[in-house]
């Protein structure tokens, strides 16, 4: 039968874009199309019964459960609400409310739905006592020790302000705009990965094992829903009034209202409006105020009858576009940029889209003038989603084509085989290559040179006193300060991190010579089966693929890096300079082949060493650090409070867990 495949086929893609969402947090579709699929699925399981599935998406609450943190069970579960994205809905629910009532009058508190991560607040005599996130709403992680640094969580009440004894308070903890453009800033500074959108960063820095990374990020929260056996009062809105006066952030925008003409005003208002407020936000949460009528009202399996959520369209404004730009990166790939008239998107003001690639560009037929809809929904890069052929008019401006030549230097692009991007290949004279690659090699992972960012290799660039990395081991004090004796401390202090940048050990070298495919891992890899540079150019295609882990596009890599004779020159002048182009003797004597073959999933805290410096252990012994649990895990390298998830896993699949202790003995330290 059709419908039974399909019901198959969408649980089995359900539970993929749950995995996405809550454990990767890598979404790969929007919220609109995983509900579209949802209610799918729901409406085939409800016209064929007999194929019922506890473990169908539809029977469970999404899981953002981390296998590193104390797991607890939630007094009160958390469900997740009915989503909806038109008014039709929105009416059948309050008629829904108004049938299960009876007739009886009732109030609706209106919020808005803030997009982060769920939190579940515990206080007991006036004193924050856990804090623990949504979960699989039965239970969730106990993340206290990260929600302690969010300043607008109060750890402490002020005294007789009125508060129970016991209660818990729920709300979303979120990173407001400012702090996730900054945060992204620096990522792409150091070439880390950007965060999508706020709630994946606020996601990601909630559940770090650092409370100090959490603290520096600058997370806010919005608490909206107040439980306990001695409320203050019987209405939603009243008690979270109340809360707000014992110092909880409450959002100064609900209302309650009475009708639904009323809650479509607040929709309205707020669908243009949110466009403006400091953090994100993705909808309209509408709550039956009493909550005495909430307990009438009930529960689905799933959801309470006596809320919904309304979700926005993702946010789209049409601007015209006035000029494309490309760019020259690192690697020699050139990106196109659309520069459009200034347009409000996600609180932020949108001039320039990327256009990603020539293909892209041809796909959506653009021309010079076109009105254009752009979307960001959160998104970091704005996109240009499609024309508005409501505004082309037979007079259209001329089509966007793709350049033939480097924008920089003039040289002639190229494509290659099986790539989507267009690369400039003067990799030696193309000034945003020379500086990507100097900024690449000075970052944190790499050489690691203090003081020293973009504007200063800007500034050393056009002064002509830097034209490859190892220009940078000939400067001077008095070259870097220009002349100018009020810069000679900034100029010293980056003078001596040049130095100093000459003891980094030979796989943080490899990675910052800028090796096409050769990442921090693949670096450190090559570092420790062929332990120098020269052993490593000397290697053979069949030497290189002989590497567990490296495959053919790294080999080849590798091999034509080598054959540029401008590199080998490279390399001399640096080896003259002193950096590491070899393993030191200490670093050799402590490396082995213990774990050789084996893969590896740490898990749970330690006592001796931290989870970054077992990773490296592993490597210097020949391991291979993996993530998740599989049939070919070799064992699991567990400290205390071990991930439950993770360890039924493990039993499951018969994979052995070692202890802090075993795994020291095992590698002889």
């Amino acid at each position: 039968m059709e419908e039974t495949k399909r019901i198959e086929q969408l649980r089995n893609e359900l539970h993929r874009h749950n995995y996405l969402y809550y454990i990767k947090n890598e979404p790969a579709i929007t919220d609109q199309e995983f509900d579209a699929l949802m209610h799918e699925l729901q409406a085939l399981e409800q016209r064929h019964p007999e194929l019922f599935d506890p473990n169908s998406p539809t029977q469970r609450v999404g899981s953002d459960l981390s296998n590193d943190f104390p797991t607890v069970v939630h007094q009160r579960p958390m469900l997740s609400l009915a989503n909806t994205y038109n008014r039709q809905e929105v009416a059948e629910f309050y008629e829904r409310v108004r049938q299960g009532l009876q007739g009886e009058p009732f109030e609706i508190c209106c919020e808005l739905k803030f997009d982060g991560l769920s939190i579940s607040l515990h206080y007991e005599h006036g004193r924050l006592q856990r804090a623990v996130t949504r979960g699989d709403g039965v239970q969730g992680d106990d993340v206290t020790p990260n929600v302690r640094t969010i300043q607008s969580i109060p750890l402490v009440l002020p005294p007789d302000a009125g508060w129970p004894d016991v209660f818990e308070i729920r709300g979303e903890v979120l990173m407001p705009w400012a702090s996730f453009e900054k945060l992204n800033r620096e990522r792409q500074q150091q070439e880390e990965t950007l965060f999508a959108n706020p709630r994946n960063a606020a996601s990601g820095t909630l559940k770090s094992k650092q409370p100090a990374v959490v603290a520096q990020r600058q997370l806010d929260a919005y608490l909206y829903y107040l439980l306990g056996d001695e409320l203050p009062a019987d209405g939603h809105y009243e008690n979270l009034v109340a809360a707000r006066s014992w110092g909880f952030q409450v959002s100064q925008h609900m209302r309650k209202v009475s009708t639904l003409d009323e809650i479509y005003a607040f929709i309205d208002y707020w669908d243009t409006e949110r466009k403006n407020l400091p953090v994100a936000t993705d909808g309209i949460v509408l709550k039956v105020n009493s909550q005495r009528q909430q307990r009438s009202l009930g529960m689905t399996a799933k959801n309470p009858r006596w809320a919904i959520a309304y979700k926005f369209q993702a946010e789209q404004a049409s601007t015209t576009l006035r000029e494309v730009t490309f760019q020259v990166g690192r690697t020699g790939a050139v990106t196109p940029v659309a520069n459009m008239d200034p347009v409000q998107l996600s609180g932020t003001t949108v001039r320039r889209a990327t256009l990603n690639n020539a293909d892209f560009i041809r796909a959506l037929d653009l021309h010079l003038g076109d009105h254009v809809l752009v979307e960001k929904g959160g998104e970091i890069i704005p996109k240009i989603t499609a024309v508005d052929e409501s505004f082309i008019t037979p007079d259209r401006g001329p089509r966007v084509e793709f350049i033939t030549t480097c924008p920089e230097c003039g040289t002639p692009l190229v494509r290659y085989e099986g790539e989507a991007a267009t690369y400039c290949p003067n990799d030696t004279a193309c000034p945003p290559q020379i500086k990507g690659r100097i900024e690449h090699f000075i970052s944190r992972k790499a050489m690691n040179i203090d003081s020293m960012g973009p504007e200063t290799v800007d500034d050393l660039f056009h002064r002509g006193l830097i034209r490859d990395v190892a220009d940078l081991y000939d400067l001077t004090v008095p070259q870097i300060n220009g002349g100018n004796r009020n810069r000679d401390i900034s100029a010293r202090k980056l003078f001596d991190g040049i130095r100093a940048s000459v003891a980094v050990p030979f796989e943080r070298v490899l990675f910052a010579l800028g090796i096409r495919f050769v990442g921090e891992t693949a670096a450190k890899v090559l570092a420790r089966n062929f332990k120098s540079i020269d052993a490593l150019a000397a290697a053979s295609l069949d030497d290189l693929l002989a590497v567990s882990t490296i495959g053919p596009a790294i080999a080849k890599s590798v091999l034509e890096w080598f054959a540029n004779p401008s590199h080998v020159f490279l390399l001399e002048r640096l080896r003259a300079a002193g950096l590491q182009f070899e393993i030191s003797e200490e670093r050799k004597a402590a490396q082995s082949n213990r774990l050789e073959g084996k893969s590896i999933v740490i898990s749970g805290v330690f006592q001796h060493h931290s989870r970054d410096e077992y990773k490296a252990l592993i490597e210097q012994h020949g391991g291979k650090n993996v993530s998740s649990i599989s049939a070919k895990t070799s064992f699991i390298l567990a400290g205390e409070n071990m991930g439950p998830a993770k360890l039924e896993k493990a039993q499951k699949l018969g994979v052995s867990i070692v202890s802090e202790a075993e795994f020291l003995e095992m590698i002889g330290e």
